[in-house]
């Protein structure tokens, strides 16, 4: 459990500047990242290590598509890398799951805040058919570069996985 606590601590660190700025910095996620992997280290030895450097790598490879498709910035990806570094193995199946749904539940919520739910699910569809006929290629419209979109701080999300995950390892709940 302390692994996905870690993993908490980075998510929710990492919030402070997504909200107030749009922004992961660079300072929290390089060393967020080494501190995962220092920490399997030392109470993993190599092992350990090598757990958390694959975990962090398959994160950072599902968030990447997101990426990708531009729907999520590179700040969000490198805390996605952390948060893998930070969790290991064991724990990331669940763990992924748990902040892609909040990342759905949060992006629903802020659609209705501000009375967009339909055209937001309108997106959502419009979305999946081009991703189909191209590809991971960023929509024109639909992107982050789009002023007129709305946008979610994904760290919070994150965070709400990371404690989601918690709570189940707390209760044996395992994917």
């Amino acid at each position: 459990m302390i692994f996905v606590a870690g993993a908490l601590l980075c998510a929710a660190i990492s919030a402070v500047p997504d909200v107030r700025r749009r922004k992961i910095p660079n300072i929290v996620t390089g060393p967020a990242i080494l501190a995962g992997l220092a920490l399997h280290a030392v109470l993993g030895g190599w092992s350990g290590l090598g757990n958390s450097a694959l975990a962090g790598l398959i994160a950072g490879v599902v968030f990447l598509a997101f990426w990708l498709a531009g729907g999520l910035g590179a700040g969000d990806v490198k805390l996605m890398v952390a948060v893998g570094c930070f969790a290991g193995l064991s724990p990331l199946p669940l763990l992924l799951l748990a902040i892609l749904l909040a990342g759905a539940v949060f992006a629903l919520a802020v659609s209705v805040v501000h009375g967009r739910l339909r055209v937001t699910l309108r997106n959502v569809v419009e979305l999946l058919m081009h991703h189909r006929r191209v590809g991971l290629k960023p929509h024109p419209d639909l992107n982050l570069k789009n002023a007129q979109t709305l946008r979610l701080p994904f760290a919070l999300p994150a965070a709400a996985g990371c404690l989601f995950a918690i709570c189940a390892q707390t209760w044996g709940l395992h994917l």
